[in-house]
């Protein structure tokens, strides 16, 4: 995973990251322009599970002053796959086919919002798992996944 880290951290990176957290090892033009996005290893390797998160900054909020919905939508998207792709060896390619969620909360400007993901099957061609969004140890968001597997290996590993 080395190759995928980025070069250098990103110019915005939160001076008050909570332990452990470190830039997301893969980004691309769109994490780039809604995160920064950082994750940490929460076992025995990214199979053994792990979370990603970010801080709320202002251009993540809405009208109300509160982190976008589709931020965290974005957020629970990049949790699931990855901790699902990782979870077999070689992770596999899997393609988001539904997400759908129930916000039972909401996020703040300077909130941590972390995701921690359930993986519930992962099968020959479909994969299924839910992710927790919190923000101080309290659920805000409950996001189901559904993963179409593809051939061969997740792209870039």
């Amino acid at each position: 995973m080395s190759a995928d880290l980025p070069a250098h951290p990103p110019a915005d990176l939160p001076a008050d990251l909570p332990p452990g957290y470190e830039p997301l090892f893969r980004t691309s033009p769109f994490l780039d322009l809604v995160g920064p996005f950082f994750y940490r290893q929460d076992g025995d390797g990214l199979a053994g599970g792990f979370s990603v998160g970010l801080r709320i900054a202002e251009r993540h909020t809405n009208a109300r002053g509160l982190a976008h919905g589709g931020l965290l939508m974005t957020l629970a998207d990049i949790a699931l796959g990855y901790r699902t792709a990782f979870s077999a060896d070689p992770p596999a390619s899997l393609t988001t086919v539904n997400l759908s969620a129930d916000f039972s909360g909401a996020a703040k400007l300077g909130d941590w919002v972390a995701a921690q993901v359930e993986i519930q099957h992962l099968g020959s061609r479909m994969a299924f798992a839910n992710a927790y969004l919190t923000v101080n140890d309290k659920r805000i968001v409950r996001i189901s996944g559904v993963f179409s597997r593809g051939e061969g290996r997740l792209p870039g590993k």
